[in-house]
C-alpha cells in the first residue's frame, strides 16, 4: 500500500517497520526512532502529520468506550497524546512499544519483539531473546524487569481456577506471575515458542534436556579443574571427629590399635535437602438442576352461534289505479304527469331502491341535495398540478436529509478516530 504524500515527505528515507490503519484514511507509521500519525483531509481538520519521538520515559494508556489516548512522557520535554480508535489500541501499542524499548536500548540491535500482553496493570513483552515485564498503572517505566532467556534453567505453568501462574526458574533464583485463564493459553504458546526458537529446539522437553546437559558439562568441567587430592589427608573430608583420629593414629605407638583410614573416611556424612511444593487449586464444576417444566391447559369453550331472525312486518299498501297508470306511463314514455294522478313525485328515481344501513328505506341518487355539505369541487387538471408540486417538494426534503445524514455519520466517523 501506498502511503499518502505528505507522510512519505515526512518520513523520508527511513524504514516504516509498523503500519496500523486507523479507519478512513487515516493511518499510524512506526519508524525505529518515531511514530508519525497521518490525518486526512475531513470535516474537522485538514491534512496533517503528528512526529512523536521514542525517545521516552514512561508510557500510559487510557481506554474509553470508543477512543483511546497514549501518553508518551519525556520528562522535561512534556508530554504527548496520540489518540486512536478504541479498537485499535493493542494494534498501535505493539509497534510504539517496540519502538521504545528499541530506542532506550531495552532490547539489543536485530532483536524482534513478538508480542504484548496487557493484564490490568501487568504488561509482558515477548521479544525474541528475553521477556519484559512492568507492574503498574502505565504500561511502561523504567521501573520494568527483564529475564532474558539464556539465564533460564527452567519454565513451568500451574494452572489455577482464575489465573494461571507462571514460573520461571532461573540461575539463582525464580520468578512467577499470573495471568488470566482467557490469555494463559496465548502467552502460553507465545513464551514457549519464544523460548524453543532461541535454544533451537521443538518442544519445552527438548529445552530442559538441553539445559540439564549443559549444566552436567558445567560442573564435569569445573570440577576437573579446581580438584586436586595431592597426598596426605582427603581433602573432601569435612568431619573434625576424623581428623583428629588420623592424627592420633600418626603420633599413637600403642600395640594392638590398628586405625584404618578407610574406617575414618567412612564416617563422612553429606546432607542436601530441596523441597518444593506446586499447589493446584482443585477447580470445581457446579451442575445446573433442570427445571421442572409445567404445562398449563387452558380450558376451551365451545364456541355457540345463535343465528337471530327477525321479521318484517310488511305495510299494506292500497291498490290505487291512478297509481299503477302513472307507473305504466313512465315504463312507456320515461315521464309523468304529476297533475294526472294529483300526487307529487320527484324527477329522477332508482329503478330499484337501494336501502340504507339502517334498513329504514331507499335513499335517493342524489342525496346532498338540501345538505349543508358540498362537494370538493377539484377538477382533474389541477389535482394533478397540486399533486406535481408537492412529489417535487419531498424529493428535495428527500435530498436535503440524505445530505445531512452523510455529513452526521462522517463527522462520527472522524470523532470516533480520535480527531
Amino acid at each position: 500500500m501506498s502511503l499518502p504524500d505528505l507522510l512519505a515527505e515526512a518520513i523520508g528515507d527511513e524504514n516504516v517497520v509498523a503500519e496500523v490503519s486507523l479507519g478512513g484514511a487515516d493511518r499510524l507509521a512506526v519508524t525505529p526512532t518515531r511514530t508519525l500519525v497521518y490525518r486526512s483531509d475531513g470535516l474537522l481538520s485538514d491534512e496533517s502529520v503528528a512526529e512523536h519521538s521514542h525517545d521516552v520515559e514512561r508510557l500510559a494508556v487510557s481506554a474509553g468506550r470508543r477512543k483511546a489516548k497514549l501518553t508518551l512522557s519525556h520528562g522535561l520535554d512534556g508530554d504527548e497524546t496520540i489518540s486512536v480508535p478504541a479498537k485499535r489500541v493493542d494494534d498501535v501499542l505493539h509497534p510504539i512499544l517496540a519502538g521504545i524499548l528499541s530506542a532506550t536500548g531495552v532490547t539489543d540491535p536485530g532483536e524482534s519483539v513478538v508480542r504484548t500482553f496487557r493484564f490490568s496493570e501487568l504488561t509482558l513483552v515477548v521479544t525474541s531473546d528475553r521477556l519484559v515485564k512492568h507492574v503498574g498503572s502505565v504500561v511502561w517505566d523504567q521501573e520494568f524487569e527483564e529475564f532474558p532467556y539464556a539465564d533460564l534453567t527452567d519454565l513451568d505453568f500451574e494452572e489455577g481456577t482464575v489465573a494461571t501462574a507462571v514460573v520461571l526458574a532461573l540461575d539463582n533464583r525464580s520468578e512467577r506471575f499470573k495471568a488470566p485463564n482467557e490469555s494463559a493459553r496465548a502467552v502460553r504458546e507465545t513464551l514457549v515458542d519464544a523460548v524453543c526458537s532461541f535454544y533451537d529446539v521443538d518442544s519445552l522437553g527438548e529445552f530442559r534436556a538441553t539445559v540439564a546437559a549443559d549444566a552436567d558439562d558445567a560442573d564435569g568441567s569445573e570440577a576437573e579443574s579446581t580438584t586436586d587430592f595431592g597426598e596426605g589427608p582427603d581433602p573432601l573430608s569435612a568431619s573434625p571427629v576424623a581428623d583428629a583420629e588420623a592424627e592420633s593414629d600418626a603420633v599413637s605407638a600403642e600395640p594392638g590399635v590398628d586405625a584404618s583410614d578407610e574406617a575414618v573416611r567412612g564416617i563422612r556424612e553429606a546432607d542436601s535437602g530441596a523441597a518444593g511444593d506446586a499447589a493446584t487449586e482443585p477447580e470445581t464444576d457446579p451442575t445446573a438442576d433442570t427445571a421442572d417444566a409445567r404445562a398449563a391447559e387452558s380450558p376451551t369453550e365451545p364456541a355457540s352461534t345463535a343465528t337471530d331472525q327477525s321479521t318484517a312486518s310488511g305495510h299494506a299498501a292500497t291498490d290505487d289505479p291512478t297509481a299503477e297508470t302513472h307507473r305504466a306511463g313512465n315504463a312507456a314514455a320515461g315521464s309523468a304527469d304529476p297533475s294526472a294522478t294529483g300526487t307529487s313525485t320527484e324527477t329522477d328515481v332508482l329503478d330499484e331502491p337501494v336501502s340504507d344501513a339502517s334498513g329504514d328505506g331507499p335513499i335517493d341518487a342524489d342525496a346532498f341535495d338540501g345538505s349543508p355539505f358540498e362537494s370538493a369541487g377539484l377538477e382533474g387538471e389541477d389535482l394533478a398540478t397540486e399533486v406535481a408540486a408537492l412529489r417535487r417538494e419531498v424529493e428535495t426534503q428527500s435530498e436535503r436529509l440524505e445530505r445531512q445524514s452523510a455529513l452526521i455519520e462522517q463527522l462520527i466517523e472522524e470523532l470516533r478516530r480520535g480527531r
